[in-house]
């Protein structure tokens, strides 16, 4: 019968989401020995490696991969049936890790995790903060609880759930030729200097998918944050899809101009996205709720 002990799963995920066993260790408040020592009994009671082994360095391997989600669901339970026997029964607790891609990150973290961290403060939220390929590769290593990402994703192991509605724009510096021109059409686009999102992000594939109803231009930069983006073009160095929450200062402050084009669709989805074998438990059902999903 195998007979694992909670720190020995604890050790494992720590492991994993930490890369090392001296950084895991260090997070447990553990020798490295220790660590090392726990691993190894857990790896010779399930009777399989869990990591690969090269130079010194961990992998986490197919096996490894495979019983990941399940000990993270064992402890997040073991936590929560300590929590409903102790008389904090309605106190949450525990580290709770949300991606976002870059937009909602800098932009709408406020309204993603504003009440959820106001209202759980024994909760220690970690942000990563990234494109949108890496976000949703992080749900898929379970390095990530749940995410807030824009775009589809087509991923038969992701549940995805609608958030709220989101748009881009395209916007020029006041005095560029497209701004000061009425009725815009799409031949007026031909030859313009565009700058865009890097690749892996949910908005280069909407800024691509839209180019491509237009006339011929040239991309000049690809910058992987959308300040830098609105920076440039503020410069005077090309014209860019940038969403709508982010301009709207600077539109009204003068600085930016929205240019019309109802010939596109700008428009898009942002969703909240986690894996379909992660455990939805009271930290996960709280902040779903509190998102309004």
């Amino acid at each position: 019968m195998i007979s694992f002990s909670p720190k020995q799963l604890e050790v494992f995920v720590a492991i994993t989401l930490q890369g090392s066993v001296k950084a895991a260790a260090k997070v447990l408040h553990l020798t490295q020995p220790a660590a090392s020592m726990a691993l190894a009994e857990l790896e010779k009671q399930l009777g399989s490696s869990l990591f690969d082994r090269d130079k010194g360095r961990l992998f986490l391997n197919q096996k490894g991969k495979d019983l990941l989600p399940l000990a993270q669901e064992i402890l997040e339970r073991m936590r929560e049936l300590e929590q409903r026997a102790g008389d904090a029964q309605d106190t949450l607790r525990g580290n709770f890790r949300v991606g976002a891609s870059n937009t909602v990150g800098n932009y709408l973290v406020g309204d993603l995790l504003g009440n959820f961290v106001n209202q759980h403060e024994a909760v220690t939220v970690h942000l990563q903060v990234a494109n949108s390929d890496e976000i949703v590769k992080g749900i898929m290593e379970h390095s990530l609880d749940v995410a807030c990402i824009e775009g589809e994703v087509i991923n038969q192991d992701i549940e995805a759930l609608a958030w709220r509605d989101d748009q881009l724009q395209i916007c020029a510096r006041p005095d560029h030729p497209l701004a000061l021109k009425t009725a815009l059409q799409e031949s007026d686009f031909e030859n313009q200097r565009w700058i865009l999102r890097e690749q892996g992000s949910a908005t280069r594939l909407l800024c691509e998918r839209e180019l491509a109803r237009l006339p011929q231009g040239h991309i000049v930069m690809e910058l992987g944050q959308v300040e830098a983006i609105k920076q440039a073009v503020i410069a005077g160095l090309g014209i860019a899809f940038l969403p709508k929450v982010a301009v709207t200062y600077a539109i009204e402050s003068g600085r930016l101009k929205r240019l019309e084009t109802p010939f596109l669709n700008l428009n898009r989805k942002l969703s909240i996205i986690y894996h379909k074998q992660r455990y939805r438990g009271r930290l996960m059902d709280n902040f779903l709720s509190m998102a309004g999903i």
